[in-house]
């Protein structure tokens, strides 16, 4: 069961609060401590974060990626402290991600964070995923009550306030964007580090070619697995070429691995910039915020710059240490959770692959 002391939106701090944040949804392991003080301002006091890499060509097992978490928590955890210039007895609560995400990398976090919720005689704050992206995007920025998009390798959705939920406006009928870019970056062969979208981002950026892709919107949700079967089949085309000498044009009749990152990109984001649009009008919004791993994007971040200024609006995004998977994102959620009172078990302190963000209540918000 959990606990909620008051349930009206929050009021300035008495005095200064402090979260630890855990994050282990993927392969990103995060530990981040954060501050909310009297003054009604928020201070980030550390933010560290290990990925997991694996070569290039292949993902990431649930396995293997919680074996990476069980060996770095202690470090990762340690220099947040560290950084923080804190001890663990000098936090009010530990705040940890109970889903959505990868299974054996959840529970192994959720793990570490009982544990010391227990040596230290903390309380626990099991926090949702994407609502620690949109918080942590709406601190950063300062955006009010913006349309979100929130689009991670697990997680693609539209997002707006309404009743202290976050609505889900719409989705993907399948996978996820992030995971598209992901695993198209597999069968090119394009490097894990930093990261394959970014490495994909960059390869677009050579690209030439605007090749022909399904474009799939379904009112306000999309579909991406048959765009990445169409560009894995140019893979198998005898125009490609994975070496090709210098740029290429429509007139060349070669296609090469860049075309194909830009011709998925420039698809699948303006696929994503409609449904935002739609959403944008629907609820009256000047507001676009961008959460999530691929809002690191500076494409994506562009197309839907001058879809929001053609409807004089702003966008708002962050750069990747707070857009990447980060401890601090689940610290600031969960603080904020906790001030309103609520509480997580330690007989409901799980987690769960499937947590849709509508939901959360979120108590701390008009």
């Amino acid at each position: 069961m959990v606990t909620r002391r008051r349930k009206v939106p929050l009021e300035r701090p008495d005095r200064p609060y402090v979260a630890l944040g855990l994050e282990g949804s993927a392969n990103k392991l995060g530990a981040g401590v954060i501050a909310h003080l009297p003054d009604g301002s928020t201070k980030v006091l550390s933010n560290v974060r290990h990925t997991y890499v694996t070569p290039p060509g292949e993902g990431f097992l649930p396995r293997d990626t919680a074996q990476h978490h069980r060996d770095w928590a202690l470090k990762v955890i340690q220099d947040a402290f560290k950084q923080a210039s804190l001890r663990p007895q000098d936090i009010d609560c530990i705040c940890y991600t109970k889903g959505p995400g990868m299974g054996a990398p959840l529970h192994t976090v959720a793990l570490v964070a009982r544990t010391l919720a227990l040596l230290y005689g903390k309380p626990l704050i099991g926090v949702n995923h994407c609502v620690g992206h949109i918080e942590m995007g709406r601190l950063i920025t300062g955006a009010q009550n913006p349309v979100v998009l929130y689009v991670s390798g697990g997680n693609t959705q539209v997002i707006a306030y309404s009743r202290q939920r976050y609505r889900i406006f719409g989705e993907t009928l399948d996978i996820a964007v992030g995971n598209c870019l992901d695993r198209f970056a597999r069968v090119i062969g394009l490097s894990n580090d930093p990261s394959p979208g970014y490495n994909i981002e960059q390869e677009a950026k050579k690209g030439t070619q605007l090749l022909s892709l399904p474009y799939a919107t379904k009112g306000m949700d999309v579909s991406l697995s048959g765009i990445l079967t169409a560009v894995e089949a140019y893979t198998a085309d005898p125009r490609f070429k994975t070496n090709a000498a210098g740029p290429q044009d429509e007139t060349s009749n070669i296609i090469t691995p860049a075309d194909l990152c830009f011709s998925l990109q420039e698809t699948v984001f303006a696929m994503l910039v409609e449904i935002t649009e739609r959403a944008m009008a629907h609820i009256g919004s000047k507001e676009v915020l961008i959460v999530g791993g691929v809002g690191c994007n500076e494409r994506l971040q562009e197309m839907m710059g001058v879809m929001a200024s053609e409807r004089r609006g702003n966008v708002f995004a962050t750069d990747d240490r707070f857009c990447i998977d980060n401890g601090l994102m689940i610290a600031q959620a969960g603080l904020l959770s906790y001030r309103t009172g609520f509480q997580t078990s330690f007989e409901e302190s799980t987690c769960t692959q499937r947590f849709r963000t509508d939901e959360v209540h979120v108590a701390w918000r008009r």
